[in-house]
Parts: C-alpha cells; structure tokens; sequence
C-alpha cells in the first residue's frame, strides 16, 4: 500500500504518522510543504514585491507546484491525506486528486479560524479535531495523537508549570495567569515562539516573565522540556476548542494539566485528578493540584490516543 501525507508541518508533529506507516510496512512519504523555502535572496525579495504590489504570493505558488512534482516522481497513491487542505489553492486540489483513489483531509484548525468550506466537494473522507465542526458538517471526529513513547520517570523536575506556544493573542492570558502563581510562589518557566516575538508586546504586564524567542524548540527537545514541570499549561487558540497536542504530550509522560479549554470535560480520559479547567478569575488555581499525584489511564483508554490507533482509523488500516 502506498500513502501520502501533505501538510505544513510547522511543529514536526506530522512527520510521526509517515513514520508510524512505514511501522506497519506502508510505503509512506510526507511532503512538507513548510519546508519549501526560496532558491536565494533574489527569488525573496521578488516574491516580497509580487505580495506587496500584485497581492500576489509566489512562494505559495511554487510550494503547490513541489506537491505535484514530488507526486510525479512517488507515482500514484492508494491514499493521500491533506492536512489542513485550505492551505493549497482548489486547483491544485484537483490536480493531487489524480494521483490517488481516496483523497482525506484531517482539519487541524476549527472552521472559524480557518474556512475550507469550499473544499468539501474534493474529498472522499473528512475528520475534524473540532467536535462543533464535525456535528454540524457531518465530518469525522478525531482527536489529535499521542505520538511519544510512554514514560514512567519525567526528569528532572524544575518548575511546578511550563508552557510553550505560539505568539499570539495568548500571551495577555499568560500574563494574567503570572498574577496568580506568584500569588502562590509557584515556579514556571513560559516560552512563546515566534517571527514577531522581537516586539515583546509591551502592553502585556509580566512580560519579562515571559520568554520570547524566534527560535522554536526542536520537536526532538519538547520531551525534554515539558519533563521539567510538574504540571502543563494549555492554553485554547482563538475560536477554537479542538483538543491541542498538549492533553496528549501530558498523557505519555503523565503530567497534569491545566487548561481554559472547558469541552475537555467532555472526553473519556477527563480525569478531574490530571486536569484541570481555569475559572475565569483562576480562583481554582491552588496548590494542592500541584502538589497531588498523577492518576494513571488505563492501558485500553491509552492506546484509543496513541498514533498508533489514529493511523489505524484514518486510513482504514486492518494490520
């Protein structure tokens, strides 16, 4: 059998279903998209005029265009998925289309943030992380995956709350959160990652605090540092209430969580021990959370979250 996955894979969390494929012995190939990047100063600085004075983004062209020849060299697939498929232009939709005989999309991004309406028509299955989304347009609903090894001894232990995102508008909440554990002397270490980090948002209080950098973690180094607190902190985009990575990185190292992310409730392995849901006011925040041992899942409620199981279900797999 052979797959093809096609994603923007900004965080490297993609490239583990190609590898959990080529477990099963599937003749498996991931085309990045993200990865594409200028042939040299000239080809970037023309595409930054083509954007600025002819609304036009050359780089995006040229991205679609690697999907196709990439496919041209891997030949025809028995399943291609697209991963958040309102980043390709619908044209080029229907030229990958040709390449396989089931077309699936996964949305890692509710609706309201990024609209792929006018894509549905073009895909055999649709699953959605966003359970609103797939209630109200008939998708597939999956959570995202637990794609880490299972471990038993995180260490060593630094600080009582780690965080690590993206710069947005999250860091205002970030901020108001600092309040409350300094209120407690709790310790926590918050990185928010990002091309306008430089900025700092001086409006936001405690953001000296906060530690900004545009040099993301390596995705091979966010065991290591989710490792060095107690419990992880994870924080909802805008319009958004699918489940993030967070809940899963926090079930394989068994860590507690706290979130602002109240559909959480709403699932199986909800344990009100390993997760808990801020009040608006964070008047829940207090010690004993911290200070309170890990309750384990059992093992079948486990792997209903492993990589291993999403695989499985998204492609239909009978391994």
């Amino acid at each position: 059998m052979k797959i093809c996955v096609i994603s923007f894979d900004f965080w490297n969390y993609d490239a583990h279903i190609v590898e959990e494929l080529r477990r099963k012995g599937v003749d498996a190939h991931h085309i990045n998209i993200g990865a594409y990047q200028h042939e040299n100063l000239s080809a970037r600085v023309k595409n930054t005029i083509s954007k600025v004075l002819m609304k036009r983004n050359i780089k995006n062209e040229l991205r679609q265009e690697m999907i196709l020849k990439e496919l041209k060299r891997l030949g025809p697939q028995d399943q291609i998925l697209v991963i958040n498929p309102e980043l390709i232009d619908r044209e080029f939709h229907f030229k990958i289309k040709k390449f396989t005989q089931k077309y699936i999309a996964y949305l890692y991004d509710s609706l309201a943030r990024c609209p792929a309406n006018h894509l549905f028509d073009m895909f055999d299955e649709i699953f959605s992380f966003d359970k609103a989304d797939a209630k109200e347009n008939n998708f597939k609903l999956i959570t995202n995956y637990n794609y880490l090894p299972e471990v038993n001894n995180c260490k060593p232990v630094k600080y009582d709350l780690i965080y690590l995102g993206s710069y947005d508008k999250r860091i205002t909440f970030l901020s108001k959160i600092i309040t409350k554990l300094d209120s407690l002397k709790l310790t926590y270490n918050f990185v928010v990652v990002g091309k306008n980090t430089w900025t700092k948002n001086i409006n936001v209080q405690n953001n000296k605090q906060i530690n900004f950098t545009r040099k993301r973690i390596q995705h091979q180094d966010i065991q290591g540092y989710y490792c060095q607190g107690k419990v992880l902190l994870d924080l909802m985009r805008e319009n958004q209430t699918g489940l993030s990575f967070r809940f899963f990185e926090a079930m394989a190292l068994k860590k507690k969580i706290i979130t602002n992310n109240p559909t959480i409730k709403d699932y199986d392995f909800y344990r009100p021990e390993n997760i808990l849901v801020l009040n608006d006011d964070f008047s829940n925040v207090d010690r004993s959370f911290f200070d309170g041992n890990y309750q384990e899942l059992p093992q079948e409620l486990y792997r209903k979250y492993t990589i291993e199981n999403w695989v499985e279900t998204v492609f239909s797999l009978n391994l």
